[in-house]
């Protein structure tokens, strides 16, 4: 992760402060489950509470640099927190990681940081779908022309491409509180994960201290397809952003211009062209969005792990654990904001209709044709051979249709399918599905 994409509040969830105080909040919570066992003093957990507390509180940079020190003799990281903590605490300290094992503090941190970096991005996704269904609400009779293949196919609503991002993102934070549940189990299970040398009582007291669930086999590891879920709904977040973030490209296009990215006073789009205004915004959120994908695959990766344990998936997770949430976040907020002011210009959205000289309106024509009695090959050869004429000859195909002897609607059936209205009239009973 890098500051340019990086919020705080994310960004601290990470931090190596924030990774010392889980540790510590996992080793003293597991010291009062040993203690209400009498597998160690009560007062030995006390001290832990009372010693450690202040680091807990105000972790410094002097106290990760100090660890680091001790990392860089031990060659084992937590052993150095362990060691450290020692000299804090004294001597009750040799009653903390009784019958732990490293893994039982790395993965129930793991969980921690995902489980509250997971309720940072449904509040993300709660702002955009917020933004979404204001705007949605604000443009849902607004007339534009739909496309296919980048094509002009028929009209729609600008209201309801919006509508139908709102339904993605709704899905995607469904998935999210899944895949949150899913990821946020603790393991204090021991060696091998048998609980030969402690009592599943910790492991649940623990679990229950940092408001997780027991995992119920952890083979020293918790299993890590629940990791892959986890992250693979970020890539299916990050992938719907990148398909909004790609619409609202192609409509600022300068020779489709339906909307465009907000253009701050003072904003600059190009060092050559003064008169550019860019998608800079959009641009960059289909960059990030393909490297929150881009952590996918390592998470499946790391499903298959030697026997009970090894530590192949350990420096992936250091890496996609805070580059994906973090970039995600940004993302996320970026695209609330790019929602949110959005220019949005309903006469040329009119005149891309108009552009076509009517051709939109095709498929009326069609099914008026076979209403009509003529068959549907008929029907489809008539309607397309006055269409090609307004690609190849820019004519006007109502006009083009009136004048054609084997059409057989009289003009007012062929001017009533070129009614723009008639496209819109499904647009309240789809909000209804939507955003009931």
């Amino acid at each position: 992760m890098i500051p340019r994409y990086s919020r705080p509040e994310m960004a601290e969830i990470w931090s190596a402060a924030s990774r010392y105080r889980i540790w510590f909040e996992v080793e003293a919570h597991a010291c009062d489950a040993l203690a209400t066992l009498g597998t160690i003093p009560k007062a030995a957990a006390a001290t832990v509470w009372e010693k450690g507390s202040p680091l807990l509180e105000g972790w410094s940079d002097s106290d990760t640099a100090k660890v680091e020190a001790i990392e860089a003799e031990t060659r084992h990281d937590v052993i150095a927190f362990l060691t450290y903590l020692a000299e804090t605490v004294g001597e009750p300290a040799r009653f903390v990681h009784q019958g732990m094992t490293s893994s039982d503090l790395l993965d129930t941190t793991l969980a921690v940081q995902l489980d509250r970096a997971a309720e940072l991005l449904l509040a993300d996704l709660d702002r955009l779908l917020a933004a979404l269904k204001a705007r949605a609400e604000e443009h849902k009779n607004t007339l534009c022309i739909g496309r296919s293949h980048g094509i002009h196919a028929e009209p729609t609503t600008f209201g309801l491409k919006l509508a139908g991002h709102y339904a993605a993102f709704s899905r995607c934070r469904v998935r999210l509180q899944a895949a949150r549940a899913e990821v946020a189990t603790c393991a204090i299970s021991g060696a091998v994960g048998t609980f030969a040398n402690i009592d599943p009582a910790v492991e649940a007291h623990v679990a229950d201290k940092l408001g997780l669930l027991p995992e119920p086999v952890s083979t020293q590891v918790i299993p890590r397809d629940r990791h892959a879920a986890f992250f693979a709904t970020l890539g299916v977040i990050a992938a719907c952003v990148e398909n909004l973030a790609t619409e609202v490209r192609h409509l600022q296009r300068t020779e489709v211009r339906e909307a465009e990215e907000y253009f701050a006073p003072g904003q600059k789009g190009s060092s050559a062209m003064p008169h550019k205004r860019n998608p800079v915004l959009t641009e960059n959120l289909t960059g990030l969005a393909r490297m929150v994908r881009a952590y996918v695959t390592p998470a499946l990766e790391n499903v298959a792990l030697w026997h009970e344990r090894d530590i192949s998936h350990s420096s992936v997770e250091r890496m996609i654990g805070p580059d994906a949430t973090v970039t995600l976040d940004f993302a996320l907020n970026r695209l609330a904001g790019v929602i949110e002011k959005l220019l949005v210009y309903p006469e040329a959205m009119q005149a891309n209709l108009d552009s076509l000289g009517g051709l939109v309106h095709s498929q009326r024509v069609l099914l008026a044709l076979t209403q009509a009695g003529i068959s549907r090959e008929d029907a489809y050869r008539l309607v397309q051979r006055n269409a090609m004429k307004v690609w190849e000859q820019g004519a006007d195909f109502l006009s083009e249709l009136k004048a054609d002897p084997e059409v057989p609607l009289e003009a007012a059936a062929l001017e009533a399918c070129f009614d723009l209205g008639y496209h819109s009239k499904r647009v309240d009973e789809i909000f209804r599905r939507v955003f009931a």
